[in-house]
């Protein structure tokens, strides 16, 4: 099969597409209205892409009780980091490069909730402590100040019917986490002894 001619340009690009409804233009804010704030504060799900100096791209997903989030105020936003795999890969491209994309989703809503910003990461210990959980406070904040806000239409949701379980693919039709790690590492480790030790690893580390 020959290679695809690839778009260069942006003028090449635009050719493709129809020009953007106004409505799709004139939507965007710089400031968190009080749909966005009520949206954040019903959100238990997010996405936050960030790149490296190299441009490196990552997007990471975010998940806690709903409302994890806070406003701090109209221009700024405080995401709690809890425990995970310490790779860092989202809070070392922060240090690199503060540029930040958030998307908020709440389950069962086909919109969700687009925010562009810089951010900063905190250890500070009462920030820290605003988001404790079980007496256990946040290993650190990132501090995002909002340059850009709008609500996403639903058609990627209501095309992949992401919220409609009867469109869900039966568990099995993938294997567990162990069994594509040992596959993937080619490590000859035991599948179902780290799927115990993840499962073990969640049921205590989970905040």
């Amino acid at each position: 099969m020959p290679e695809p001619k690839f778009v260069l340009t942006k003028e090449e690009l635009r050719s493709i597409y129809k020009p953007a409804s106004d409505r799709a233009l004139k939507k965007e804010m710089r400031r968190l209205d009080k749909h966005a704030r009520r949206f954040i504060a019903n959100s238990p799900f997010m996405l936050i892409a960030t790149q490296d100096l190299s441009g490196n791209g990552d997007v990471s997903p975010k998940g806690d009780r709903s409302g994890f989030v806070l406003v701090l105020d109209d221009n700024t936003i405080a995401i709690p980091d809890r425990p995970g795999n310490n790779r860092l890969d989202t809070l070392e491209n922060i240090l690199d490069n503060p540029a930040i994309g958030l998307l908020f989703m709440i389950p069962g809503m086909n919109e969700t909730l687009r925010i562009n910003g810089k951010a900063r990461i905190t250890a500070d210990e009462a920030m820290c402590a605003r988001f404790a959980v079980d007496g256990k406070p946040a290993v650190s904040v990132t501090i995002v100040d909002v340059e850009a806000v709008y609500m996403h239409c639903a058609k990627a949701f209501m095309r992949s019917k992401l919220w409609q379980p009867e469109s869900w693919p039966p568990r099995d039709a993938m294997p567990t986490l162990g069994e594509m790690l040992r596959d993937q590492m080619a490590d000859g480790s035991d599948a179902e002894q780290t799927d115990r030790e993840i499962a073990d690893i969640y049921a205590k580390t989970m905040w």
